[in-house]
């Protein structure tokens, strides 16, 4: 088996989230991250013939990156990257050791949805990094809708903001720490409900994110 560059991409992407990696026989990879406050789901193309447990998934993709294309053969303990007469062996890890999701999560119904573009998350998450704000809030009130990187600590730091398209009834300020914004580029069409846990499925690609808000998060019709 061969893994093709977007599945590559999703693993580099999950790897932010947990080093620690479970693929499912199947074509589905789940991860979880350590404070268990975001989920991340991906279908890919490849099929993976059994269960592989992988304890630092950077390291997995390290030795990936040693070949250009490399063929993966699948054994009980190990599986090989072979590429020419050029091979690792790579151990599999317990998978008890290895955190990874239990279940699928259940999105409550959402009170929020609205759509951002690749553009504007992107500059947002720049702005972000530039003016260093922790924080980003997705707040509605009498003016308008706005998503806004800030400190919600700090009421005279400086903050990064732009209008956003809601569907949505009631007045909301929705808090998301950025460090949990782990999402690959591209546009998504987001989903928020009031019991703190929002929902980001990315438009291009078969990726879809939970992650869960902060309890400073606010919303009352």
């Amino acid at each position: 088996m061969n893994l093709s560059e977007q599945t590559i991409s999703v693993l580099k992407n999950f790897a932010t989230i947990n080093q620690n990696l479970v693929i499912k026989k199947g074509k589905t990879l789940m991860t979880m991250s350590s404070m268990k406050n975001i989920i991340a789901k991906a279908n890919i193309e490849e099929n993976f013939p059994k269960e592989v447990a992988i304890y630092d998934l950077n390291e997995f993709l390290a030795s990936l990156s040693l070949f250009k294309s490399p063929t993966l053969d699948f054994q009980d303990q190990y599986l090989t990257m072979n590429e020419g007469s050029n091979k690792i062996k790579y151990f599999y890890s317990d998978p008890s050791v290895v955190q990874s999701p239990s279940k699928m999560l259940t999105m409550p119904n959402p009170e929020v949805k609205f759509t951002i573009n690749s553009s504007d998350l992107s500059k947002m998450k720049r702005a972000a990094g530039v003016i260093n704000a922790p924080d980003m809030v997705l707040e509605k009130n009498g003016s308008g809708t706005f998503l806004t990187a800030k400190n919600a600590k700090n009421d005279t730091a400086n903050t990064y903001s732009t209008d956003i398209e809601v569907d949505s009834e009631g007045t909301y300020k929705f808090y998301f720490k950025v460090e949990n914004l782990k999402l690959m580029d591209g546009s998504y069409d987001v989903a928020i409900s009031s019991k703190n846990i929002s929902h980001f499925k990315n438009k291009s690609s078969d990726v879809e994110y939970w992650i869960a808000l902060e309890p400073e998060s606010t919303y009352s019709v």
